[in-house]
């Protein structure tokens, strides 16, 4: 039964924990959510950027090629790359 899920997308661990916020912070306005998740045996660089504009939660996830052995790595690495999309774009993110 287990194959059945995994077969058609009920099953994927990755999916499931790549919404979970390990942590949070701000940085200049926006709320980064660092969502790494287990990929292969090491955690995958992953997170969402949010604000609100014009009073709607605009949104912006991201995943990187980047994987690491400890959770705590991927969470700093995820943390350094959304700001550096913010730095770099601003809320030209969510356009």
């Amino acid at each position: 039964m287990s194959f059945l899920k995994r077969l058609f997308g009920g099953g994927s661990e990755a999916s499931k924990t790549s919404e979970t916020a390990v942590k949070e912070i701000e940085h200049n306005g926006f709320r980064i959510r660092a969502t790494p998740y287990k990929e292969g045996g090491q955690f995958q660089t992953c997170g969402i950027i949010s604000k609100e504009i014009d009073g709607t939660m605009k949104e912006h996830r991201f995943i990187r090629a980047d994987r690491f052995a400890s959770l705590d790595d991927a969470v700093d690495v995820s943390f350094k790359k959304g700001k550096q999309l913010i730095d770099e774009q601003g809320e030209t993110l969510f356009i």
